[in-house]
């Protein structure tokens, strides 16, 4: 075939372009959603989590502990030992705590809320 042939042929086809679907024959694609969100850990896990680690201290007695309890006055931990458990909770959760707000966390409950509040913890 001669090449003003071929050229004559492709020409005489109408191209893509020219025979296009009308707009409801297009194929549909659904559309995909995507969601990204950190897995997140409930509270009932970080509070069995952070209690798990306070009864790892021996100078915590296990009767004393609770959600609710304070490092000072109801388990008798001294402020180098409420460090040691900020220390402890930052590495059962794999997070820092900057020390400004580690200063601030004088509670269990403070502990759980802090972890809470966390996105980064796991």
């Amino acid at each position: 075939m001669s090449f003003v042939r071929l050229a004559l042929r492709s020409a005489a086809r109408p191209t893509l372009a020219a025979r296009a679907l009308p707009r409801t024959q297009f194929p549909r694609f659904a559309p995909r959603a995507a969601f990204s969100a950190a897995a997140g850990l409930s509270k009932g896990e970080i509070e069995t989590r952070v209690l798990d680690v306070l009864k790892g201290f021996e100078k915590v007695d296990p009767a004393k502990l609770s959600p609710t309890s304070s490092f000072s006055s109801d388990l008798g931990l001294d402020s180098l030992d409420a460090v040691e458990v900020v220390m402890a909770v930052e590495e059962e959760f794999s997070i820092e705590i900057p020390d400004a707000e580690a200063d601030d966390i004088k509670t269990v409950k403070e502990a759980i809320d802090y972890i809470a509040r966390t996105p980064e913890a796991h």
